[in-house]
């Protein structure tokens, strides 16, 4: 088989690590772009190059040669969306426009708004409420023109709230837990009786490149992942006390209202904000269409995913349970 190179922007984050990682196991070359190579390069088998996602000529000449531009690269702690986010795709696009190579972005759920609530296929109209989601909206608008001329290949996998090793910022990690710290207590952000949708980023990274591998795909693909469906936001509950082997482990509500008050000064607390309608309305995604493609969704059992992240956060003591937290190859 010819060399494949995959170019993964974001990869010190947890999706675009998960997945330059996976991509690598699969016998892909992989570049990855960072601004300091020395602090996070290792002993990862990824080609660590210097640069910048805002520099167009950055992205350009590390993409020489690759079929696969990952595009999972965010402004750190949500600072300066409206002026950093658009353009990084641009470069992304023009990169894969010269190179003939597919662009992977990872989805969100931020696109759409009320009119398409409770469940989300890959039909939905896409009508956000939120300036965040305006902006993911945009990306997907802009990404789909570049495909309709021509120009690049695309492929969005949309999931729910990653959790995971190596997850970074996530709801699990900045709400449910304290990293680093035995478990004390839940802190819940939903409603009662409100379903959450979950995605555990191993599982998310195998069905990326899985897609990405299919030759088949339209010029613009999107497929929706059910990832882990917590109907009433109790089965993460439950799944943390399990892992902490307390049944009776405390839950409390986040509180919002002070999180509104920092809202005005802290960039974090303000994007949160804007999304906690997601944790007020049941929002699932069906991936009818995925299973339809793959055959199964991957999926790792929620007890082994969320002890394996426990686990990795520092919250548990012991490594057991890495092993078993595998993606598998089990519809769920």
């Amino acid at each position: 088989m010819a060399d494949r190179i995959a170019l993964v922007l974001g990869a010190t984050g947890g999706i675009g690590g998960h997945v330059a990682r996976r991509l690598r196991s699969g016998g892909w070359t992989v570049r990855a772009l960072a601004r300091d190579p020395g602090k996070v390069g290792g002993q990862d088998g990824l080609d660590w190059l210097r640069g910048d996602a805002m520099a167009a000529s950055d992205v350009a000449q590390a993409a020489q040669g690759a079929s696969l531009i990952v595009h999972a690269v965010n402004p750190p702690s949500y600072r300066n969306w409206g002026t950093l986010v658009l353009p990084m795709l641009d470069n992304t696009i023009a990169a894969a426009r010269a190179n003939g190579a597919r662009i992977l972005l990872p989805g969100t759920v931020y696109n759409y708004g009320p009119d398409a609530f409770p469940l989300l296929d890959e039909a939905s109209p896409q009508n956000p409420q939120t300036r965040k989601g305006a902006i993911r909206a945009e990306m997907e608008r802009r990404l789909r023109a570049a495909a309709d001329r021509g120009e690049a290949r695309v492929l969005i996998l949309r999931a729910g709230d990653f959790f995971g090793p190596q997850a970074g910022n996530s709801w699990f990690s900045q709400g449910l837990v304290k990293p680093g710290r035995p478990l004390r207590a839940i802190q819940y952000p939903g409603k009662a009786g409100v379903g959450h949708q979950w995605a555990y980023l191993p599982d998310v990274a195998e069905t990326m490149v899985r897609l990405a591998e299919r030759e088949t795909l339209d010029a613009f693909a999107t497929f929706h992942m059910g990832g882990h469906w917590d109907g009433d936001g109790t089965r993460f509950v439950e799944a943390i006390r399990r892992a902490a082997g307390n049944p009776r482990l405390p839950v409390r509500r986040i509180p919002w209202f002070l999180m509104a008050m920092a809202a005005p000064f802290v960039p974090l607390c303000r994007e949160l904000m804007e999304m906690r309608y997601l944790w007020e309305t049941p929002v699932q995604l069906n991936n009818a269409r995925l299973t339809a493609e793959l055959g199964a969704e991957p999926h790792t059992p929620l007890d082994a995913a969320v002890h394996a992240t426990l686990v990795h956060m520092g919250c548990l003591a012991g490594g057991q349970g890495r092993a078993a937290a595998s993606p598998s190859a089990v519809n769920g």
